[in-house]
């Protein structure tokens, strides 16, 4: 076995020398031009950053790939310089091994053992592919000839490229463990329900919060021009807006409950609706409008062809029981829950990133809002579920929300039955720098710090003094105890069906 091994290096040498020698036999041409200006141009990756930067012009995938790419890319480079290249070192072939007009100039002085342009390659390759596997086989010819062309230009014996390479797919590969390729979404999916049609508004009440973002005095003239035989009740400011929104649903003659407004005037028509037994019309009225977007519904057009045609769906409801006051005297309120809560920083961040996004853009926005938000505010001491925890963000979904970060902003399917819970912890040592290391480089998802688990109840509780609670962009403040429980489908509303993924009724 010992004689075995030691002839290892004696055969990949004479391999080596094998394979040069074949190179050299080509007939000189413009391919020697070519690999000599493609190796130049991977050198200490200007290549690849030139590729990245044009991949990051577009959204989505191609940016996230070109991110990846790159930092797999610097995982590989520093592995390959720092570490191997001191630990092997070995001579780069002579010009005696290669035409002279072939070699690379300058000469590099380094060891040859491994390819630093090849672990840099595939690395950068690989990293793409793992985002976007058809970038990946795009880069792929890319990356085999600048491997090639380190062997071609006299700069690497083969060996070092293919352990170069090696190096390169390792990295991209570690690099995998700690930023995951995102899961893909599902197909937007609605699970369809018995409701009337309704085209010119009878038996349709319709409450109106002043309140809301959109609102202006012609709104309801506009509602009266739509739906001209619905009740139309307009809920000034100061005065009860669940009461009103009752009152609206109680009215003799009403089949369906419609609400214009914001997310918090919608989760309260929503438990109306669902106490009344009422289908729910949702029009957008608020500034943000989160719950009509997930349904389908965010413009009035949508709104109005769905409740025209009588397309409605079940959706999953969360209700919040919150506890409130003096512990010896405690006041409880019982809240629906269409979209969100949260606890911590996380208001202040989504606050910090929409008034940046017109001016940046919504990616650069997150990243400037995120790290200002970690960088100044401090954590909260609280239980979640029974578990004490320091935490910057608490936040909850109803429903799966994607992505999976400290940003999520769609959800495809409003009936999955689970809370989305994420909580960004302080709980680890250097929790702050883990936490701005992770931001920076996208990883949140995959950071320790960051805790991902889906449930169907959950507790929250302050730990001395009480929480500030936001519900559906609704804060709570004074909040000693809250209870989270989700209720499957039991809200019927309004929504143009997708086309694709319609679940039939149970």
């Amino acid at each position: 076995m010992r004689g075995f091994l030691g002839k290892g290096p004696k055969r990949v040498a004479r391999f080596d020398h094998f394979l040069v020698r074949a190179v050299s036999r080509q007939p000189q041409g413009d391919h020697d031009v070519f690999f000599r200006e493609l190796s130049a141009a991977a050198t200490k990756g200007k290549l690849w950053f030139g590729i990245a930067g044009i991949m990051a012009t577009f959204p989505g995938k191609p940016r996230r790939a070109a991110l990846h790419g790159l930092l797999a890319l610097g995982v590989a480079s520093g592995v390959t310089n720092l570490v191997f290249k001191t630990a092997l070192p070995r001579t780069r072939p002579l010009p005696e091994h290669l035409p002279i007009f072939r070699f690379v100039h300058p000469q590099p002085v380094s060891s040859s053992m491994p390819s630093g342009h090849s672990a840099s390659a595939v690395a950068f390759a690989v990293g793409a592919g793992i985002v976007s596997p058809t970038l990946g086989a795009l880069l792929t010819p890319i990356a085999a000839g600048v491997a090639y062309s380190r062997v071609h230009t006299g700069a690497h014996w083969p060996s070092d490229v293919v352990f170069g390479s090696a190096l390169g797919a390792g990295a991209a590969l570690l690099t995998r463990k700690w930023w995951p390729a995102r899961p893909p979404e599902p197909t937007p999916r609605r699970t369809p329900a018995e409701a009337p049609a309704i085209s010119d508004g009878e038996g349709l009440s319709i409450a109106v919060n002043v309140l809301g973002g959109s609102y202006s005095p012609e709104t309801a003239e506009l509602l009266k021009v739509i739906f001209p035989k619905a009740y139309i009740r307009e809920i000034a400011e100061g005065e009860d807006v669940a009461a009103e929104i009752d009152a609206a649903a109680t009215r003799p003659g009403t089949v369906a409950l419609g609400v214009w407004g914001g997310d918090g005037t919608v989760g309260t028509a929503a438990a109306a609706a669902v106490e009344h037994s009422l289908p729910l019309l949702v029009l957008p009225g608020g500034t943000l409008n989160h719950f009509a977007r997930d349904l389908g519904t965010s413009s009035i057009d949508d709104a109005i062809d769905a409740v025209t045609k009588g397309h409605a769906a079940s959706v999953d409801l969360g209700h919040v029981v919150v506890q409130r006051g003096l512990p010896e005297t405690p006041e409880t309120t019982n809240l629906a829950m269409l979209n969100t809560a949260s606890v911590g920083v996380y208001p202040n961040l989504v606050r910090r990133r929409e008034r940046l996004q017109p001016a940046m853009g919504k990616p650069l926005a997150g990243l400037v809002a995120s790290l200002r938000t970690f960088g100044v505010n401090s954590p909260t001491t609280l239980l979640v579920d029974g578990v004490k925890h320091k935490l910057w963000i608490l936040y909850m979904g109803r429903g799966r929300f994607y992505p999976s970060d400290h940003a999520p902003l769609r959800r495809p399917v409003l009936d999955d039955g689970v809370f989305d819970l994420r909580m960004i912890t302080a709980d680890e040592p250097f929790a702050r720098a883990r936490l701005l290391w992770a931001v920076v480089t996208g990883t949140v998802a995959a950071s320790k710090v960051t805790h991902l688990t889906e449930a169907t109840t959950i507790t929250v509780e302050a730990i001395g003094q009480p929480l500030v609670l936001a519900v559906d962009g609704e804060p709570k403040p004074g909040v000693r105890s809250a209870t989270f429980t989700v209720k499957p489908r039991e809200l019927t509303v309004y929504s143009p069906l997708p086309a694709d993924g319609v679940d039939l009724p149970d």
